[in-house]
């Protein structure tokens, strides 16, 4: 994949060089300079001097192929300037942005923006830790309609079919981890004691699914 990162902070470094390791082709867009030292000698990407949000920077980063494109500069606004530009404009098929004001990042994501908020997955990351649960919420889809939800299996559910937690349309279990192995489940598979499910959950049956299993 061809990927835009705009923005040479640690994120962007850390986003940029995890990327290219894994054989995309990731170019890094900064008006510092000197930000381009933190990627290293083992960065093979390419890094375009200048400002993010001005169209010609974008063009000669390449976004009219690009695949994808993260925006993490540290102001919240320039981020969603960016990533509309990117998506409105330039029509990239994949577009997010870093958002630390989580107030910010619920009205930007009614506008259809992928939105990353490191202070709104802090705080729900550390209330898991402190008010442990089977069942967390780790990533929302869209503007929230869909769910990526992790549950471990309980006593309750051991020994029973994957398939009776599946409502079509409402809760789909996506893949399984065990013994720390994930595998995509067949019809009939059946759950073991510790077993980690990932399932897709509509928003609105998190109810329903927590009565399933509890």
């Amino acid at each position: 994949m061809k990927i835009i990162i705009i923005g040479c902070g640690r994120v962007g470094v850390g986003l940029a060089r995890a990327l290219s390791s894994r054989g995309h082709a990731v170019t890094v867009v900064d008006h510092d300079v000197r930000s381009f030292e933190r990627l290293g000698p083992g960065f093979k990407g390419k890094t375009v001097l200048g400002l993010g949000f001005e169209k010609d920077i974008l063009v000669q980063a390449g976004v009219e192929k690009a695949d994808a494109l993260a925006a993490v500069l540290d102001g919240d606004d320039e981020n969603v300037v960016i990533a509309r530009i990117a998506k409105v404009i330039f029509r990239v098929p994949r577009v997010a942005a870093r958002i630390y004001d989580p107030r910010k990042a619920d009205i930007y994501r009614q506008f259809g923006l992928q939105i990353v908020s490191p202070v709104s997955l802090a705080i729900a990351k550390l209330m898991e830790l402190m008010t442990f649960t089977q069942m967390a919420t780790t990533t929302e889809n869209g503007t929230g309609e869909v769910e990526n939800v992790e549950w471990e299996v309980n006593e309750k559910m051991v020994g029973k079919s994957v398939d009776t937690l599946a409502v079509s349309g409402e809760i789909s279990v996506i893949s399984i981890t065990r013994n720390g192995k994930t595998f995509i489940p067949m019809s009939g598979t059946v759950l073991q004691k510790n077993d980690l499910l990932h399932l897709a959950v509509l928003a609105t049956s998190s109810d329903r699914f927590r009565k399933m299993v509890d």
